[in-house]
């Protein structure tokens, strides 16, 4: 099996079909992954976690990998990520990329990139424009 189709059976066995048990066979044990939450790296455990809780904001996930890249060991790619709000079932697309190392057909390093601000937005848990009124120096407030 290729790198690129490794990581596209991590993403249908854990993130579309939502098997957190699957994560160890594609995680080595010690493998932390960077860039998922800022300032925090993600571990087997967390995945567990992570998985769980987003799972309860959608609704039936379809992850694609439009671009990939393999070098060696590692493989990049471009994620596009369709869903629906689990509560109102209004459609969600988020994009992000990641970059991973295998050794033994398991990940062993991995940094990655997601777009939540736009994932928050279409959940509606952040206004919508979030980053363009950023940008201009206003601050977002909660009453």
């Amino acid at each position: 099996m290729t790198k690129s189709e490794l990581l596209k059976e991590w993403y249908d066995q854990v993130w579309v079909h939502g098997d957190v048990d699957a994560i160890e066979k594609f995680f080595d044990p010690e493998t932390m992954a960077e860039g998922i939450i800022p300032e925090m790296q993600v571990g087997v455990d967390d995945f567990r976690d992570l998985v769980t809780a987003f799972r309860y904001h959608v609704g039936e996930i379809d992850v694609k990998l439009p671009k990939t890249i393999e070098n060696g060991d590692w493989v990049a790619a471009m994620l596009h990520v369709h869903t629906s709000r689990a509560d109102n079932g209004a459609p969600i697309e988020v994009t992000g990329q990641v970059m991973a190392r295998f050794k033994d057909d398991k990940v062993v390093e991995a940094y990655n990139q997601f777009d939540f601000i736009s994932l928050f937005e279409q959940l509606g848990q952040l206004p919508e424009d979030t980053l363009p009124v950023c940008m201009t120096g206003q601050q977002l407030s909660w009453a």
